[in-house]
């Protein structure tokens, strides 16, 4: 099977991809670029740890990046700030979703684990995945901490993944914990999801990984 993996720079996501990979199936890793409000050294950082991962299961990773920076400026500037990150996360997997379309792929991987942060709550959880068509398959989300940090180490993404960068700066103090779903769907329309997502599909690209 092929599965399109939401990936960053982050210790959960490369473990996630890895698991997968791990039993065999082919992985297109999409990077969501949040420049301007991520850094260049981000960006670095999710390529370089594709290309581990591409090292340890040859042949079976594909790297797309896709221009995320642009909805994020639009949710920052349009929506209420407590829903930015689960704006953001919405957009992701609708991306991911279509390219799943495009790619001939099964389903969405994540780095979701339960409870770790606002945006993966139970409630949030589900608020963002209605209507996603392919499956969304999150390995690690009964995994903790420890747990997850002890499988990065081993297969050698820890390091990378724990280099300091600026993250993103569209985040916000006091994050919304249980969105309402149709109170998100009411901030998506207002900063244009649809229109947002075409236009960072028109925009992904290929990127070769390092051997």
């Amino acid at each position: 099977m092929r599965f399109v993996s939401l990936m960053s720079g982050g210790i959960d996501s490369p473990v996630a991809t890895h698991l997968v990979l791990d039993k065999g199936h082919e992985v297109i890793i999409l990077n969501m670029d949040n420049r301007p409000l991520g850094s260049d050294e981000e960006t670095t950082k999710v390529l370089t740890l594709a290309s581990v991962l591409h090292r340890l299961h040859k042949g079976k990773v594909r790297f797309f990046r896709a221009p995320h920076g642009r909805s994020l400026c639009a949710f920052k500037e349009l929506s209420e700030k407590r829903y930015t990150c689960l704006l953001c996360k919405r957009a992701m997997l609708l991306s991911a979703d279509q390219l799943c379309d495009r790619t001939s792929s099964d389903g969405i991987v994540m780095g979701d684990s339960m409870g770790q942060v606002a945006s993966q709550t139970l409630d949030n959880m589900a608020a963002v995945s209605i209507g996603i068509k392919h499956p969304i398959i999150r390995p690690l989300i009964g995994y903790d901490k420890v747990e997850i940090e002890e499988i990065a180490r081993r297969i050698g993404t820890f390091e990378v993944s724990s280099r300091t960068v600026q993250g993103c700066t569209a985040a916000p103090l006091h994050p919304v914990l249980k969105a309402p779903p149709w109170r998100l769907e009411e901030e998506s329309k207002k900063a244009g999801m649809g229109g947002l997502v075409a236009s960072v599909l028109d925009d992904i690209t290929e990127i070769a990984l390092q051997e």
